[in-house]
């Protein structure tokens, strides 16, 4: 099977979604990885699709100008009070584009709240053929591979998957050999990027790294092919925002490092 490669939006921030998806195609690139759920974060554009037209239309045309695919959508936060019908308009965009997965994580402590809420997110994205794939992020209250496996188990939904992110297995100090053990249907796709080895004990130090100075592969201290080892060849979307390396070369050079460093490592480090 031929390695697939996805840009993450988060990697390219400051690029709207259709000259995201132009860099991505002159990088070589397979996929786009879309964030049309505006999340209010510190700095953070919004990119709601649903609610622009124009810049929807302007995504259609540069997915069919480029040839490129929608991979998945961001981010479908289960947090306190949330009704998930919110994300529907996103979901329709998604099945628009032609995309097939929803990234989701858990932002609420109340476990019969957020299983609740996550099985009636994939009950409303099936009736688009997405799956819903959960993200455990060491600053969210699911930060490890076991609560992600309990939400799958509990909701038990043949749309439900698990998403790897190299970065946050690294730094919930899970076993990679527990991955082998999960149902290989679970796996869609997985986040690539590399980070220092050393974990931050504190958590705005966490939070940096994780938003704004990931590493390229091969280029920090995670294992990352002993990660990719476990689960299914499956496309990965690089998931690599680093301010410094976008400041010294820009948008365009840097998503071109992500996606070529990546296939040196992967390469030198085929799967076993």
């Amino acid at each position: 099977m031929k390695r697939q490669f996805s840009l993450a939006h988060l990697t390219v921030l400051g690029c709207a979604p259709p000259e995201m998806t132009y860099i991505a195609a002159m990088a070589g690139y397979d996929y786009v990885s879309l964030r049309p759920i505006y999340m209010g974060l510190p700095g953070e554009p919004n990119y709601d699709l649903a609610g622009n037209n124009e810049m929807m239309k302007q995504t259609k045309r540069a997915l069919a100008d480029t040839g490129l695919k929608l991979l998945d959508i961001e981010l479908a936060r289960i947090y306190d009070g949330l009704d998930p019908k919110r994300y529907l308009p996103a979901m329709e965009v998604a099945a628009e584009l032609g995309g097939k997965h929803v990234l989701s994580s858990i932002w609420t402590p109340n476990r019969n709240f957020y299983i609740e809420k996550f099985g009636e997110l994939c009950d409303l994205a099936k009736s688009f053929g997405l799956t819903v794939d959960l993200e455990f992020v060491p600053i969210a209250e699911v930060f490890d591979l076991a609560g992600a496996v309990d939400v799958l188990r509990a909701v038990n939904c043949e749309n439900a998957g698990i998403m790897i992110d190299t970065h946050h297995f690294h730094r919930s100090k899970d076993n990679v050999e527990d991955l082998n053990a999960l149902p290989r249907q679970w796996f869609h796709f997985a986040h690539l990027c590399d980070a220092p080895g050393e974990i931050p004990t504190e958590r705005d130090e966490m939070i940096r790294i994780l938003r704004e100075a990931r590493s390229y592969v091969g280029e920090g201290g995670i294992d990352v092919a002993r990660i990719l080892n476990q689960i299914p060849e499956v496309p990965y979307s690089i998931e690599l925002p680093n301010l410094e390396k976008v400041k010294e070369f820009g948008y365009a050079e840097h998503a071109r490092r992500c996606i070529q460093t990546a296939k040196d490592y992967l390469d030198a480090y085929p799967r076993e």
